[in-house]
């Protein structure tokens, strides 16, 4: 039997009855991906599209403190370049669209914590579920200093429009339950996290047992409608937060507990 890697234990695949579980198993961490993380992700993505079995994905974290918190922050203790900048938002990009796309219905169940590439990851499904613990956001702003990609913004510009988009960015505010069903980051909300796994298994089950050309091409014509600008089109943008000295004093200060002194450059 082949060893598991760390990766297979840190993101958990299971398909049962046509429905592939995908747990974030990091909960010691709130569930914050490494790389290693995104791409087991990416060929879960990249399996549910081969395998007609595959009806659609549910997509969860471990425990009960988050979905998932984003990025792990130590993965980027190694950025030094302008390539490491751009090679990062590049996996996220190829990761989130290819969630975005996976062919199956791809369904976020989320309890508690759901920020940043959490967040991301979230806005890529094509439904989402929470608890009234949820807590859902992109404290950028106020924590590391960085930006989102182009192709970022402009998912979830289409999800929620610009002028919420602001508002979750400039005031790096994390919005609960009813807020984000309000605005559109959540279908719907129930009670608890026991009741977010009986709903995510019931929703799944209607969804897997419906016409999957009829999805497929629903998710196809909502995509073309939604046709947005390349990441690559913001790259400036992306080295411009990178490579500041912001974000290292980002990094610093969140490894270390204390606030950042911002200086804009």
């Amino acid at each position: 039997m082949d060893q598991k890697t760390t990766a297979d234990e840190d993101l958990l695949f299971e398909l049962r009855d046509g429905i592939g579980r995908v747990t974030f198993n990091r909960p010691q961490a709130r569930n914050a991906f490494t790389f290693a993380m995104y791409e087991r992700l990416s060929r879960i993505c990249e399996q549910a599209n081969g395998d007609r079995a595959v009806k659609v994905l549910v997509l969860q974290g471990a425990g009960d403190k988050a979905f998932a918190s984003g990025t792990d922050i130590n993965q980027f203790r190694a950025f030094k370049s302008p390539q490491d900048a751009l090679e990062y938002e590049s996996r996220i990009d190829r990761v989130q669209t290819a969630l975005e796309q996976c062919r199956v219905p791809t369904i976020a169940a989320i309890n508690g914590a759901c920020t940043g590439g959490g967040a991301g990851i979230a806005a890529c499904c094509d439904l989402r579920i929470g608890t009234r613990s949820t807590r859902m956001g992109f404290p950028i702003a106020r924590t590391l200093g960085n930006c989102l990609s182009m192709s970022s913004i402009s998912r979830l510009t289409a999800l929620i429009g610009p002028a919420r988009v602001k508002d979750l960015i400039f005031t790096a505010r994390l919005v609960g339950a009813e807020e984000a069903a309000a605005i559109g980051l959540l279908n719907e909300v129930v009670e608890d996290l026991a009741a977010l796994k009986q709903r995510a298994d019931e929703l799944a089950a209607i969804v897997a047992a419906n016409a999957p050309l009829t999805l497929s091409a629903t998710k196809q014509a909502l995509a073309r409608l939604m046709r947005r600008l390349t990441r690559e089109e913001g790259e400036d943008l992306i080295l411009m937060c990178y490579m500041s000295r912001d974000f290292r004093e980002g990094m610093d200060a969140f490894l270390n507990k204390r606030p950042p002194q911002w200086r804009g450059e």
